[in-house]
């Protein structure tokens, strides 16, 4: 079981803006509302080291919008444990984690739009980020 599966079975989430999957990998991300999909990836990062170092740097998570995917699973977006964070993952259908993001400063996430495999969470104080929900480090199309 990896840090980010270990974390998700209490909800919770590392409080650094970061794309996590469930398989262990880990990327720094920024929000960047002039892009396509409100966000950039950066470096990948050892989300073991960042929890050795401070294993208390935790936020707990709980969704305010869902989308059920059906046997493909859900999407959730939702707010961290202080009024600035936000959060959006796909779970599988038991609701374990495939991939979550974080965003300290972002507000929580209450809205979801899918469109075919690009979902849009919408936070509280109007940010928006579009995913490819297979894999949200794919660019997704911008507006038409």
């Amino acid at each position: 079981m990896t840090a980010i599966e270990r974390l998700w079975e209490d909800f919770e989430l590392p409080i650094t803006d970061a794309l996590h999957y469930a398989d262990g990998h880990s990327y720094d991300v920024a929000l960047a509302p002039d892009t396509p999909t409100g966000f950039a990836v950066l470096a990948s990062f050892d989300l073991d080291e960042v929890l050795e170092s401070d294993p208390s740097w935790v936020s707990s998570v709980d969704g305010l919008a869902a989308v059920d995917l059906g046997e493909n699973g859900l999407l959730w977006g939702g707010e961290g444990s202080y009024g600035s964070e936000g959060f959006v993952a796909r779970l599988t259908t038991d609701r374990s984690l495939m991939w979550a993001m974080f965003f300290a400063e972002s507000n929580p996430f209450s809205r979801i739009r899918l469109s075919g495999t690009v979902a849009t969470f919408t936070s509280t104080s109007g940010f928006e980020v579009s995913v490819d929900i297979d894999d949200p480090r794919s660019p997704v199309p911008g507006p038409a």
